[in-house]
């Protein structure tokens, strides 16, 4: 007889009472730090933006291995023109980079954002050393030349 072993996948998760510990303690690597606000802060910002911000946490069976939060319809330059949709935080926790984790959440954030009908997928990211620029340029996402609060702003076309 054959026995078949399930292997979890990666799934998101909305933030519950439930599994907040689990999305308190997502931590990056030290070095990492300068580049994303903790988790704990980005609960506040969803708190005060509620219409706009969607956190989630990024499970892999009973494992917490990281937290998302995107944004959806901001009002980017306050102008009534330049709505804008994408991802505000991405923290996977340091023992758990390097297995996918990363790039299922931004897959992830895509396909909720293509299901919304947004053609076009925003990310800012602090430049330099232990950033995450190399990460999303080979996601595909492009500088568009703009800078937010001495971030790069990145843009991922959808199709």
């Amino acid at each position: 007889m054959t026995t078949t072993t399930t292997v979890p996948t990666p799934r998101l998760e909305e933030i519950t009472p439930k599994n907040l510990d689990a999305a308190l303690g997502i931590r990056v690597r030290p070095e990492q730090e300068f580049a994303v606000a903790p988790v704990v802060k980005s609960l506040a910002e969803a708190y005060v933006h509620p219409d706009a911000a969607w956190p989630r946490l990024i499970m892999d069976g009973d494992r917490a291995v990281g937290f998302l939060m995107a944004f959806f319809d901001i009002d980017w330059y306050d102008d009534g023109r330049s709505i804008r949709s994408g991802l505000w935080r991405l923290n996977i926790a340091a023992g758990e980079q390097g297995k996918g984790y990363g790039r299922f959440a931004v897959e992830s954030v895509a396909a909720e954002l293509r299901r919304r009908g947004t053609k076009e997928f925003y990310v800012t990211w602090h430049p330099g050393e232990h950033g995450p620029e190399g990460f999303y340029l080979g996601l595909g996402f492009r500088p568009n030349g703009e800078d937010a609060e001495g971030e790069t702003v990145g843009v991922l076309e959808l199709s």
